[in-house]
């Protein structure tokens, strides 16, 4: 096909396209938005309990294995509440194949306590 100056494209934008193509306006702070990330991930009581675990255990390597030894679920499941917890920036992960050691990520840690301490002492 070759282009002459009679060729055109046409777009057709529906009302639903247009108003998403607009900017869309925030209705929520950064630090609303970071309470529902923690608050999200802290959701399921087994990343609490994961929580829980890595917090009485700050004094040595806590490893996959060793919550899965402790939690009645199938490893997988636990990867996915690990991936969670990650996502959410309140863990970190080091990575010495085959095992995977976590720890807490004490700045998320002690920012998701301050906003959740904040958001219940109003």
């Amino acid at each position: 096909m070759t282009n002459s100056k009679n060729d055109y494209f046409c777009f057709v934008i529906s009302r639903n396209d247009l108003v998403t193509m607009q900017t869309k306006r925030k209705y929520y702070t950064a630090e609303q938005e970071k309470l529902a990330r923690y608050a999200k991930a802290l959701s399921h009581p087994v990343r609490v309990f994961v929580m829980d675990f890595l917090a009485n255990n700050l004094d040595k390597c806590c490893y996959s294995g060793d919550m899965a030894e402790e939690l009645p679920i199938a490893r997988s499941t636990l990867s996915e509440h690990l991936k969670e917890l990650k996502k959410a920036g309140l863990i970190q992960g080091e990575i010495n194949p085959p095992y995977i050691k976590y720890c807490i990520n004490r700045e998320k840690w002690d920012e998701a306590s301050k906003l959740l301490g904040v958001f219940f002492d109003r």
